[in-house]
């Protein structure tokens, strides 16, 4: 199921960006189209600052000459490398997101971007987390590795020294436990984000009455709605109301 019928994904932003916008880098995946469309309208939708949604589309970087590197067996997506091209495509300025296409934001992203400190390299969700499950997804997979899922949702520091390292060559031809386990930096250049931003469906929980643990982004990291297997997975509901209203706000745009 797709909402853009085949066309293009031009860089998405809300409104008239007067301030220098919140770069947000998206993992773009042909078969989860419908997932990078939610995802993009969850965020829009609940931002109080200027941000820039890309996907980042495999395709458009080989075009491009960013990529080249040949689909290895344990790679889910088609985002499994790219996702680390992130600093090149900010032109290595500024702090830009990366994120999975299988998150449901819940929260204003503002709140995420003020988190962000000038000394760390990079900051993410520092998950100790071992699926159970051999298979994720359509199917694919589930690999074990330190460090699962950190990868999945970073705020890159574009223009520290450090990260400067993320050339398309490297991106290219590194292993993925160089590029997943952030080899090129040390552990205190790592900064840590509160797990409610990178909320594991089937992993975290919701503690009841302690609202430090209710999920400000969703992640449906097992596989979601938008897969048949997946369709009654925990928070399938919040995602299935966004998919609605995404539909609609897109066939109005269509109709005028």
């Amino acid at each position: 199921m797709s909402l853009s019928d085949g066309k293009i994904h031009p860089v998405s932003s809300n409104g008239d960006i007067k301030d220098k916008p919140f770069k947000i880098f998206v993992g773009y995946d042909p078969r989860e189209d419908l997932a990078y469309e939610v995802c993009r309208h969850s965020i829009l939708k609940r931002s109080s600052i200027p941000v820039e949604i890309t996907p980042i589309k495999q395709s458009d970087l080989r075009k491009d000459g960013l990529y080249w590197r040949e689909r290895g067996k344990f790679e889910s997506t088609e985002f499994s490398f790219s996702r680390f091209l992130t600093p090149h495509l900010a032109n290595y300025e500024g702090w830009a997101m990366f994120v999975d296409c299988d998150f449901l934001y819940l929260a204003d992203i503002k709140e995420l971007r003020d988190l962000i400190d000038e000394k760390y390299a990079i900051m993410c969700v520092q998950h100790d987390y071992t699926p159970k499950e051999t298979t994720k997804m359509d199917g694919a997979v589930q690999t074990v590795y330190p460090r699962k899922n950190w990868s999945s949702m970073v705020l890159y520091n574009c223009g520290h020294p450090k990260n400067k390292v993320l050339t398309p060559e490297v991106v290219n031809t590194e292993t993925g436990a160089f590029l997943h386990r952030f080899s090129w930096l040390e552990d205190g250049e790592i900064g840590s984000i509160p797990f409610v931003w990178n909320f594991l469906e089937g992993h975290n929980k919701v503690v009841e009455n302690d609202p430090q643990t209710r999920p400000k982004a969703v992640h449906y990291t097992r596989g979601g709605p938008w897969f048949e297997a997946w369709k009654n997975c925990e928070f399938a509901d919040l995602w299935l109301n966004e998919m609605e209203e995404c539909t609609q706000e897109t066939k109005k745009k269509t109709e005028n």
